[in-house]
Parts: C-alpha cells; sequence; structure tokens
C-alpha cells in the first residue's frame, strides 16, 4: 500500500471510530426524536442538584446526602406534537427503556425512590421538593393540572398523603404524586405466567420499558432483573391522555430524592424514541455497579496471625474482647436528624459512670413511665436525676427529641430543669436538675417522711400555679405539662415546689390550636373533654391542677379505692362537704399546727372551680395566680355552682368507663406510655 495511501486510511478511522461511539449516545431521527446512552460517559446531559456521572459512566441522581434531590434531563426539547399528523393537537407516541438500581443505607430500609419524566417546564423541577416529593413537584404543584408533568414513579417509602399501595411499588403519575395507577414492583414469567416480586432497594440492576401509545391513549410500564428478555405479559397498562398534560415541546429525564435516609440511585443506560420503539441497550457494555456489599477482607491477618506468637495473639484477643465489650456497654441510639440537639444529647457512658452503673442504690423511683436515678456528672460535678424510659417505637421519635430540645430552654424557678437526653437501644433517658427533697407525694402519703404545715402546702401551690403561668402564657410558645400532680412535684433544698417530668408534654405556637393526640396522663386528673376531643389544652392542665389542689389540701387522691373495690372521687367527695356547709372539714386532718380556714376554703373552692367539667368554666392559670395573690376575689359561687357531680358523670360517662380499668388498688393508673402518648 502506498504510504500516502496509508495514512489516509488512518486518518478516516480516527475520524469515524469517535463519530460511532456518538451515535450510540446521540440522535439517530433527524428532528432529535431518539437517541441511546449505553453509559452515560462524556454523555451531553443536563444535570443539576445531586446529579453527577461517575468516571465508569454511571449516572448518579444521589449520592447519599440526605434530603437532596437531583435531575438529568436529555440536553434538548424534544417535538411531542406532530404538526403535519391528521391530530396535531394529540400527544406522539413514545418509547423507553432504561436499566437502574437503588442502594439505600440498609438493605430492608431505603430512602425514596427514583421517576422517569416527560417535563414541559424545567423550572417546576428546579422549585420541586426532595423526600416524599421525589424532587418531582412541590407542595404547591402537587394535583394541579398546570404542572404538565407525566411521571413513572419507583417508590421504595410508603406514603399515606399519596395514597400508596406499599413501599415498593411502581405508579403511573400525572400532574400528582397520588398515582394515576399503580402495581407492585416485579415481572410476570413467559414460562410460567407467575408473577415475581423485585426488592427495587436490592441494589441489582433492572430494566424498564416504558411506551405511549398516542392513538389509544395507553401507557405501558415493564420491568425484569437486567439480562432478562422483556416480559410478554406488562406489569401495569392503563388509560392516560396526554395530550392535554404534554405541550408541544417537552424535556425527558430523571428525577430522584432523599430524605432523613441517605442512598444512591444509579442510571446504568437509556434509550428513548417518539413515533417507535426505542432502540435496545447493549446490556453488556453497560457501566458496573459498586459492589454490592463491603469490600472483601483484607488477607494480611490470615498469613500474620498463624506467624505471630501465642502471647501476640492472646494479647490480641483479649483487647480486641475490652474494646467490643466497652461499645456494646456504651452503644448509644444515634441518627443524622440528631446533629441540631447535639447541645441537649448526653453520652450514656457519662450517665451510666454518674449512676454508679444504675445501681440499685442510686434509685431515687420507680414508676409506670419508668426508673428515676440519683447521678452526679463527673466533669461538671453537677447533681442530676435520670429518668429511663421504654422508647421501643420509632415513631414520632424525631418529633419528641425536638421537643426534648426546646423544653430545654424553659427556665423558671418553679419548674425542674431538663437538662437533655440520651438514646440507646430500646431506652430513652432524660436528665433533670435534682431535687434533694424528692416529690410532693411522699410528704402527702408517707407519713415517716412527715408533714407538711399549711404554709408550707400554700407556698408549694403557689409555686406550681406560677411555673403552669410561664408554661401556658409567658414562654415562646404554649407547653401543655399533661400530666399534673403530686408525684411530679418535687421539692429542692428549700422546700420550693417545682412541676417536673415534661416526658408527655406538648407544645404548640401561640395563637394556634392544639392538636389531636392520644390520650395520656394519670386518672383522676384527666379533664372529662379528652376523651371526646383528644386536645391536650392549657384547660386541661388547669382541670389536673384543680385536682392537684383538693389533693394538696385534703391529703387524699383524687381517686381512692376501698377494700371492696369502691371508688371514691376526691371532687365529689368535696363537693358533698361543700353542699352540707362543711368544706373546712375536707382538709386533712394531719396538717400540723393548723392552718388559716380562710386559706383553706379558698384553696377547695378554687380547686373545684379548675375542676369544672365544662372547660369554659375553668379559670386560666392567670386568674388561678390572682386568686391566690388575693389580687382578685373569687367569685361568690353558690354551692349549686359546685353541684355538678351528676353533670360530670353525664358529661365523661363512656371516658370515664373506657379508662377507669387502670386504676389499682395502690395508685392511680398510667393511662399510657411515653412512646404512645407521643
Amino acid at each position: 500500500m502506498p504510504l500516502q495511501t496509508f495514512h489516509l486510511a488512518t486518518l478516516l478511522l480516527l475520524l469515524v471510530a469517535p463519530a460511532g461511539r456518538c451515535a450510540a449516545a446521540a440522535a439517530a431521527g433527524g428532528d432529535g426524536a431518539q437517541f441511546v446512552y449505553n453509559g452515560f460517559k462524556g454523555a451531553n446531559l443536563a444535570l443539576d442538584g445531586a446529579a453527577t456521572v461517575t468516571p465508569n459512566g454511571l449516572l448518579m441522581l444521589t449520592n447519599g446526602t440526605i434530603q437532596m434531590k437531583g435531575h438529568a434531563f436529555h440536553p434538548s426539547r424534544l417535538p411531542f406534537r406532530n404538526a403535519a399528523a391528521r391530530n396535531a393537537t394529540a400527544a406522539r407516541s413514545f418509547s423507553t427503556t432504561f436499566v437502574f438500581a437503588i442502594f439505600g443505607q440498609y438493605v430492608d430500609l431505603s430512602s425514596h425512590g427514583l421517576a422517569f419524566f416527560v417535563a414541559s417546564d424545567r423550572a417546576v423541577l428546579s422549585a420541586a421538593l426532595p423526600g416524599q416529593f421525589l424532587g418531582l413537584l412541590d407542595t404547591t404543584d402537587n394535583g394541579n393540572r398546570s404542572a404538565h408533568i407525566f411521571a413513572v414513579e419507583f417508590d421504595t417509602l410508603f406514603n399515606a398523603d399519596f395514597r400508596d399501595i406499599n413501599s415498593n411499588h411502581v405508579g403511573v403519575d400525572v400532574d400528582s404524586l397520588v398515582s394515576f395507577n399503580a402495581s407492585d414492583a416485579g415481572y410476570y414469567d413467559d414460562a410460567t405466567g407467575e408473577f415475581r416480586n423485585l426488592s427495587l432497594i436490592s441494589r441489582k440492576a433492572m430494566q424498564v420499558w416504558v411506551d405511549y401509545d398516542g392513538a389509544a391513549t395507553q401507557v405501558t410500564v415493564t420491568m425484569a432483573p437486567v439480562g432478562v428478555a422483556r416480559p410478554k405479559k406488562p406489569l401495569l397498562q392503563t388509560t392516560v391522555d396526554l395530550s392535554d398534560v404534554v405541550q408541544d415541546t417537552a424535556y425527558v429525564g430523571f428525577t430522584s430524592a432523599t430524605g432523613v435516609l441517605f442512598s444512591r440511585h444509579f442510571v446504568l443506560g437509556w434509550s428513548f424514541a417518539l413515533d417507535g420503539p426505542a432502540p435496545a441497550l447493549n446490556v453488556s457494555s453497560l457501566p458496573a455497579l459498586p459492589p454490592a456489599g463491603p469490600k472483601p477482607r483484607s488477607k494480611v491477618l490470615e498469613i500474620v496471625l498463624p506467624i505471630a506468637s501465642a502471647t501476640l495473639v492472646l494479647a490480641a484477643g483479649i483487647a480486641i474482647y475490652a474494646i467490643v465489650r466497652r461499645r456494646i456497654k456504651y452503644a448509644e441510639v444515634r441518627e443524622d436528624w440528631e446533629t441540631a440537639f447535639g447541645p441537649h444529647r448526653f453520652s450514656y457512658k457519662d450517665l451510666f459512670h454518674a449512676t454508679k452503673g444504675f445501681r440499685d442504690k442510686q434509685l431515687l423511683g420507680a414508676g409506670g413511665f419508668g426508673s428515676v436515678y440519683r447521678g452526679v456528672l463527673r466533669k461538671s460535678n453537677t447533681e442530676v436525676a435520670v429518668k429511663k424510659v421504654s422508647h421501643e417505637s420509632k415513631q414520632g421519635m424525631k418529633e419528641f427529641v425536638a421537643e426534648v430540645a426546646s423544653m430545654g430552654r424553659l427556665r423558671h424557678r418553679n419548674l425542674v430543669q431538663l437538662l437533655g437526653y440520651c438514646r440507646r437501644k430500646g431506652e430513652l433517658l432524660l436528665v433533670y436538675d435534682y431535687m434533694p427533697n424528692g416529690s410532693l407525694d411522699k410528704y402527702l402519703y408517707d407519713r415517716s417522711k412527715g408533714t407538711l404545715g399549711w404554709p408550707q402546702r400554700l407556698h408549694v401551690i403557689r409555686g406550681v400555679a406560677s411555673g403552669l403561668l410561664y408554661l401556658h402564657e409567658d414562654w415562646e410558645q404554649v407547653v401543655i405539662h399533661r400530666d399534673v400532680k403530686a408525684s411530679n412535684v418535687l421539692l429542692d433544698a428549700e422546700m420550693n415546689g417545682r412541676l417536673g417530668d415534661f416526658g408527655l408534654a406538648r407544645l404548640y405556637d401561640h395563637g394556634t390550636d392544639a392538636h389531636t393526640t392520644h390520650v395520656v396522663g394519670t386518672m383522676g386528673y384527666l379533664a372529662p373533654e379528652l376523651g371526646h376531643t383528644g386536645k391536650a389544652t392549657p384547660a386541661t392542665d388547669v382541670f389536673a391542677f384543680g385536682a392537684f389542689l383538693l389533693e394538696v389540701t385534703c391529703g387524699r387522691r383524687p381517686i381512692e379505692q376501698d377494700e371492696q373495690g369502691n371508688h371514691t372521687v376526691l371532687v365529689d367527695w368535696v363537693t358533698d362537704r361543700w353542699h352540707r356547709g362543711l368544706i373546712i372539714d375536707a382538709a386533712d386532718t394531719m396538717i400540723p399546727d393548723g392552718f388559716s380556714p380562710d386559706e383553706v376554703s379558698l384553696v377547695l373552692k378554687l380547686g373545684l372551680l379548675c375542676s369544672h367539667p365544662l372547660s369554659n368554666a375553668r379559670p386560666t392559670m392567670r386568674q388561678v395566680m390572682q386568686y391566690l395573690d388575693g389580687d382578685m376575689v373569687l367569685p361568690d359561687l353558690s354551692p349549686e355552682y359546685f353541684g355538678f357531680a351528676a353533670i360530670e358523670r353525664m358529661y365523661s360517662r363512656e371516658f370515664t368507663k373506657n379508662t377507669m380499668a387502670c386504676v389499682s388498688s395502690t395508685s392511680m393508673g398510667v393511662v399510657s406510655d411515653i412512646s404512645g402518648g407521643r
């Protein structure tokens, strides 16, 4: 071959080779209506958010960051209207196939999924939200026909708001994340006709075929493991007219998003065509996915250990055992979202040492919500009380910890300071200031502790009222304690009453309504309207405070049970004496050094007023403080005003019937635990 001819042939080969490779990833049709990407290395895609192309050609829509979204578009708009067609307003038929895989943080729990979309405007996608919205829509556009978005979603989380069928499904979406039609992820075996499930978060590649027939206005979705031929029977088929959804031109591409758990979403290859079948993908040339499991262990240890001496082996074993045991001993539950609450988080190791390993000698008390231990923090030498509470359920934990952190900012002389929390395995630990004189109920019912005189009791009552006023009206948010009672009032070194145990507290902004929640608290302190509305409000705290006033003054529990199983309700018992003009006789006979009849009468009447079955008849805590301080005179109410026992029984008959079973012969039962009451 002449030298010039050889040079010319070589030049032609150099020109043809890249041209052939581009043809595999570029439009094959003259109008840019067909393309194929067997891998995305060097591909001309429009990317935003977390989307990127890896060095080996994988399109990675999300990169393992929480609360992120990623989009990948074919770079130019495609013509979805055919002006030469008989019906120029109808959307053109199209076909696409792609291979994808989802790598979640856990093999059995993923973040949110991904979707293939056709969108008329990229601005809608730019404003879209991550998490459950898949980076596809936001709260405004979701369900809005002006969004002009068609999508096929591969969703890996169940969302009741979007009426998802389960946490592993394929759905056809039109301008909304409430799927037009949906099916379990999987495929039909051609040989047997049986349906075979596919786990979208299996970290295995899967191929999808999506076809739209413009004449029949029908969408067909089929999927199968990569390498398996396209099943003859589609996964789902539904009638959808995209004429009003897709504009003259539109973008095609992929979107994915993450929520509180991270995941990575990969697309390995993609082809698309208008008015015909999408070109087949060359599965053998698709880029490889990252390893599905951990990297193989090094063989170095297998070589070194047999050579090492028995002494070194024994020492290494002992060291490893000690480290593992130490880690297990102090293991905690930590999640990414807790970073924001860092200043309120205690290490389990510090609390373990502070309480001397939670020894029985450090136990201050135990109840329906857990055990409380005395401790001393080593770094600050601060005395604390550590409450261990069971929390097997993860539901609502993030909201609860956020409220713990918020209530850690409460500052009032009559509130026990909530210092922070720790989570470990199935336990939640709440850390409070230590109150050396224990709880008030011990001085009311355990005579070995001594009894409180009337001035001391009145001082405690005023303190608790002041603390509740701060929670209801004077702090930045409204805090509803939901468990006001004598056992939750602690006495500091100066015998000041401090309201504690905020494990059931709820908070919301001033000027907004309380949210409906589970009924929680202790029998005898629960306002009757809770059984009907389920809403904890300042008025329900006032009702509990009324029971507390009667309890402290009378030295009796709100509900008592005799040996025959009969129950006596304290408010009815005091009302009866009020009817007979003997209200002073209701006072605790064990009060040393006597008491002021006028003050006792005031507190008992105020307790009855706060215990009124109608919430709007109860005073606010500000009015309660004015009555106690003598700044406002208690209304001159007749005994008939307080004769509401019959009304109360009628008003709360069902509530009492359903909850009275919780009352034991030794204590007033707790209606709910801390996890169930959030």
